[in-house]
């Protein structure tokens, strides 16, 4: 059996291996917190007459998008990045919110200071999720499980909403770990367990398998992390290309990431995989419509600029298509970045064949420094228990 020999990232997170020899001899102890459908518990904490209803946070019109939704709307199915008429078709007692991110950007500011009293190894995703590198024990607590535990007691206590956190000794098996008991979840997953928690996973659990990855994986007989786990790495590669590389690593729970707690943003997207391959230029318009509205809400977030956008097609047989336009200057606003996109994508149609995924990214970023602390001196104090 040839093992791969280069280093991946784990689904879901493109960053290199860390490898130095320190964290091979120590595990790391990693938390991954997310909190609980963060946008539209923020409204019905706000708006207490929303509480048990089915919320759907983003715009109601024709190309609006859902940007969140609630627990009880997705009962119904509705999730984010739907289209908004999707949506109230599923639901349609839905009640639709709009977006607030100065309200939302406020309560994540918040939660971020309860983790840094833990450690200053914060690394953010989004507004709503971070990992947090609690190997030095700063808090004196004796453990990552009960410093998980008192991170979300104190996220209930002062913001009034819930979080999941997973525990682990790499972030891929972490982030996992959160989704396995959401909401208001914890999971552990300690060092030697990795590998079997993974093979009772189905793939689609694995972050950066979309659905039409794993509908592949399912006519290749792969349905679970045993599944993957079976499969020899040269001929994932010869399935996958160098993602099968990074397959081999996930179904085995290998991940040496370092948490990076100041980093440098190089770009700002999204991208969508579709359940249906699309091939209709109308129906890649209005696709690109609603990846526009997620992405441009992302980048204002962010209060970002840039100079390149980039359009990405994935094709029905994975083969991949970039398109990029650059400006002399900073793009002027969504209105601008809007034109760039539908610009690019009408330079390619028709289409040679159907695509199963679409996205953009806005790149070429001013400044582009996380606002993140720089991580502290680590203490003497070592965690004693998992």
């Amino acid at each position: 059996m040839a093992i791969p020999l280069r280093s991946e990232a784990a689904p879901g997170d493109h960053g290199a291996e860390d490898k130095g020899p320190q964290e091979q001899d120590r595990p790391r102890k990693i938390i991954h917190v997310d909190m609980d459908a963060f946008f539209a518990s923020v409204e019905q904490r706000d708006f207490p007459e929303l509480r048990g209803l089915p919320v759907a946070v983003g715009g109601a019109g024709g190309r609006g998008v859902v940007a969140a939704a609630s627990y009880e709307a997705r009962m119904f199915g509705v999730h984010s990045a739907m289209p908004s008429l999707t949506a109230k078709r599923l639901c349609p007692d839905l009640v639709f919110r709009p977006t607030r991110f100065e309200v939302y950007r406020a309560v994540s500011e918040q939660i971020r200071a309860i983790f840094h009293r833990f450690t200053e190894l914060v690394e953010p995703l989004s507004l709503d999720e971070a990992y947090l590198d609690v190997t030095e024990d700063r808090a004196g607590i004796g453990s990552a499980t009960g410093i998980a535990r008192e991170i979300r007691r104190l996220i209930a206590e002062e913001t009034q909403l819930t979080a999941s956190a997973g525990v682990s000794y790499n972030k891929f098996l972490a982030k996992l770990a959160s989704d396995q008991n959401k909401p208001d979840g914890l999971c552990v997953i300690r060092p030697g367990e990795g590998e079997a928690f993974v093979a009772t996973l189905p793939v689609r659990r694995f972050h950066g398998i979309g659905p039409r990855g794993a509908e592949k994986m399912a006519r290749l007989g792969i349905a679970t992390g045993a599944d993957l786990h079976a499969k020899e790495p040269d001929w994932l590669r010869a399935h996958f290309g160098s993602f099968g590389e990074t397959l081999w690593r996930a179904a085995r729970g290998i991940d040496h990431r370092p948490v990076r707690a100041h980093r440098i943003r190089k770009s700002i997207g999204g991208e969508r995989t579709f359940f249906e391959d699309l091939s209709a230029p109308d129906e890649l318009r209005d696709a690109l419509e609603r990846i526009i509205a997620i992405v441009w809400d992302r980048i204002a977030d962010k209060q970002a600029r840039g100079r390149t956008v980039t359009l990405k097609l994935k094709f029905r047989d994975f083969t991949l298509m970039t398109r990029a336009r650059s400006l002399p200057r900073a793009i002027a606003g969504r209105a601008e970045f809007a034109a760039l996109s539908r610009a690019l994508l009408e330079e390619q149609l028709p289409l040679p064949m159907p695509i199963r995924l679409l996205g953009l990214t806005l790149s070429a970023l001013d400044g582009g420094h996380e606002p993140n602390a720089a991580p502290a001196p680590p203490s003497t104090a070592q965690l004693a228990l998992f």
